[in-house]
C-alpha cells in the first residue's frame, strides 16, 4: 500500500464521523441552511422584491417565493449574466455553468464562491466513504480517470463559464493531480469521438484503478479500449481497475454491459451532482440509496409529482418526506436559485438517514392518455424481464403512437437497441407490457380497457443511439438520450434506424 492510500484511511474515518453527524441531525442542519440562505441573500435585488427581511419561517417563505423553473427565473439569470451584481446572490457568481435544456435552449446556471468547494467536497466525500467502508483504498495510488467536458472556459460579462464538468476539472485537489488523466490538452478537444480515440492512446498502457463518468460515455471508452487491444477485457487491460464512479442516469438498464466489458462485478459509486449543486452521493455499497447533502448550501423542497402540475401543489421540507412517494425535487442554494425546481423526481428509500433513489425527470413521462408513465416504471419494467431472459439492452427510448393507422388502438412505442436480442422478440414485449402494468395502475386500467394496445418494440440497429446523439450535436460530456417522450419528436427520427 502506498503513502495516499495510507493517509486516506485516517482521513476517511474523520470524515465518515463527520457524516454520522449529519445523518443523525438533517433536519436541524435543513432548518439552519435554511436560515442562513435567507439572512445571506436579505439585500439581494430578489430578496428585496421577496420581502426577504420579514421571512421568519418557511410557511412565511412559501408565501412569497414560487415554484420556478430556469424559463420563469431566466429574468433575474439575465441580469446576471449581463454583470449586474447583487441580483440572486451577493456578488457576481465564481462561475456560470452553461447547460443545454430540451425546452430551454443554453442556460447558464450561476456558481458562487460558496456553492463551488461544495461540488468538490461532495465528490471527496464520497471516495472516502467508501474507503471507511470497505477499507479498499489501493486505487488512490494508481491512475484516476474522469471523463468529463472541456477545461476551456469562455467569459461572460466578467464570468467563467463553460461545462460543470469542465469548471471542476479546475478545482481538483493537488494530491490527485498528478494520478489524474487525461491529459489537458486532451481533456481540452471539443470533437467527443476524436478526445474518446486520443484517451484510449493516452491511456491504455497505464495503471488505471478508477474510472469515473457517465454510463453510456464510458461504455464507448470501453469499446474502443478493446478495440485497440485485440478486444480484451478491461480487467485484462487495467488488472488494478477496481472501482467505477457514475451519476447522471440510471446505472441499471446499463450494468450487465458494462460488467461484461469489464470482465467481472465491478464496486461503484453513484453520485447525484448537477450544475445547481452536489444533492446526493452513494455512502454505502450495502445499502440502496443516495445521501442526501443535508448542510451543503441547499434547502430542499419536494413536491408530490402527482401534484406538481395543479395551481397549489402540496410543498413540504425534509421534514414531511414519505418513504416510497415520488417528489419533485426544489432547490434553494448558496448560488442563488430560489423555489427552483430542477425537473428531477426522487423518491426517498430511508429516513434514518435521509436517502434518495433518482426516479426520473418531471418533464420526461408519457400521459398522453392519463396514465403518468414514468421513468423508473419503464426502466425497471424493461430491466426485470430482459434481466430474467439474458437480454442485452443497450440503449431505449418510449414514446406515445396516438395516431396508429386506421382501426388500431394507440400504444406506447419503445425502441431499442440490443446488444443480445431476445428469442423471441412478440413474447418479449409481452413480458414487459405485463411487468409496466404491474407498475403503473393507470396503464393496467388503459391496456385491459382498450383504450391502448399492448406495447410495440422496435429493434433498432447497431449504435443508432449513438448516431441520433451525433446528428443532435449532443455526443458525450453530460448528454443523455431521454427514455420518455410524451411527444414523437425522439421517436420519429429513431423510424429511419429500425431493423428490417
Amino acid at each position: 500500500m502506498g503513502l495516499k492510500a495510507a493517509l486516506s484511511k485516517p482521513f476517511a474515518a474523520i470524515v465518515n464521523s463527520r457524516l454520522n453527524k449529519l445523518r443523525q441531525n438533517a433536519v436541524a442542519l435543513q432548518q439552519k441552511t435554511f436560515q442562513q440562505l435567507i439572512a445571506k441573500a436579505k439585500s439581494t435585488a430578489f430578496g428585496a422584491d421577496h420581502h426577504f427581511s420579514q421571512i421568519n419561517s418557511y410557511d412565511n417563505f412559501k408565501k412569497n417565493v414560487p415554484i420556478r423553473d430556469y424559463e420563469q427565473l431566466r429574468p433575474y439569470i439575465e441580469r446576471v449574466t449581463k454583470g449586474e451584481e447583487n441580483v440572486l446572490w451577493p456578488g457576481k457568481p465564481a462561475y456560470l455553468s452553461k447547460t443545454s435544456g430540451t425546452t430551454s435552449g443554453v442556460k447558464y446556471i450561476p456558481i458562487s464562491k460558496e456553492s463551488m468547494p461544495e461540488h468538490i467536497k461532495a465528490a471527496r466525500n464520497a471516495l472516502l466513504s467508501y474507503i471507511h467502508e470497505t477499507g479498499n483504498a489501493d486505487f488512490v495510488d494508481g491512475k484516476l480517470i474522469f471523463l468529463q467536458g472541456s477545461p476551456v472556459l469562455d467569459v461572460k460579462a466578467g464570468i467563467p463559464t463553460g461545462r460543470l464538468s469542465g469548471i471542476v476539472a479546475h478545482h481538483v485537489p493537488g494530491y490527485l493531480q498528478k494520478n489524474r488523466m487525461p491529459s489537458y490538452d486532451t481533456n481540452c478537444i471539443d470533437d467527443w469521438e476524436q478526445k474518446v480515440d486520443a484517451i484510449v492512446e493516452e491511456t491504455k498502457n497505464q495503471d488505471m484503478r478508477l474510472i469515473s463518468g457517465i454510463p453510456p460515455w464510458c461504455q464507448m471508452y470501453f469499446d474502443r479500449l478493446s478495440a485497440v487491444s485485440g478486444g480484451k477485457k478491461i480487467k485484462d487491460i487495467f488488472p488494478n481497475f477496481k472501482l467505477f464512479v457514475h451519476g447522471g442516469v440510471n446505472y441499471e438498464p446499463y450494468r450487465a454491459r458494462m460488467e461484461e466489458s469489464i470482465g467481472f462485478k465491478i464496486d461503484s459509486i453513484e453520485t447525484y451532482p448537477a450544475s445547481e449543486g452536489f444533492i446526493a452521493f452513494q455512502d454505502s455499497q450495502k445499502e440502496k440509496g443516495l445521501l442526501l447533502m443535508v448542510d451543503s448550501g441547499i434547502f430542499y423542497e419536494f413536491i408530490p409529482t402527482d401534484e406538481y402540475f395543479n395551481e397549489n401543489p402540496t410543498r413540504i421540507s425534509l421534514a414531511d418526506v414519505e418513504l416510497d412517494r415520488n417528489y419533485v425535487l426544489i432547490l434553494n442554494t448558496s448560488a442563488g436559485l430560489w423555489g427552483y425546481s430542477l425537473g428531477d423526481t426522487v423518491k426517498f428509500v430511508s429516513k434514518n438517514p435521509y436517502k434518495i433513489v433518482v426516479t426520473g425527470r418531471i418533464k420526461h413521462y408519457i400521459s398522453a392518455f392519463g396514465e403518468h408513465v414514468i421513468g423508473e416504471e419503464v426502466e425497471q419494467a424493461l430491466m426485470s424481464v430482459a434481466n430474467q431472459q439474458g437480454v442485452d439492452v443497450i440503449e431505449f427510448t418510449v414514446a406515445p403512437e396516438v395516431n396508429p393507422p386506421a382501426g388500431q388502438l394507440p400504444y406506447h412505442e419503445w425502441f431499442i437497441e440490443f446488444g443480445k436480442a431476445p428469442a423471441d422478440m412478440a413474447a418479449f414485449a409481452i413480458e414487459v407490457d405485463k411487468a409496466l402494468q404491474k407498475k403503473n395502475i393507470y396503464y393496467f386500467d388503459l391496456i385491459t380497457g382498450n383504450i391502448l394496445r399492448p406495447l410495440v418494440i422496435q429493434s433498432v440497429k447497431k449504435d443508432t443511439f449513438i448516431n441520433y446523439m451525433r446528428s443532435q450535436g449532443k455526443l458525450g460530456g453530460q448528454n443523455k438520450v431521454p427514455r420518455l417522450s410524451n411527444d414523437r419528436k425522439i421517436a420519429d427520427e429513431l423510424r429511419a434506424y429500425i431493423n428490417l
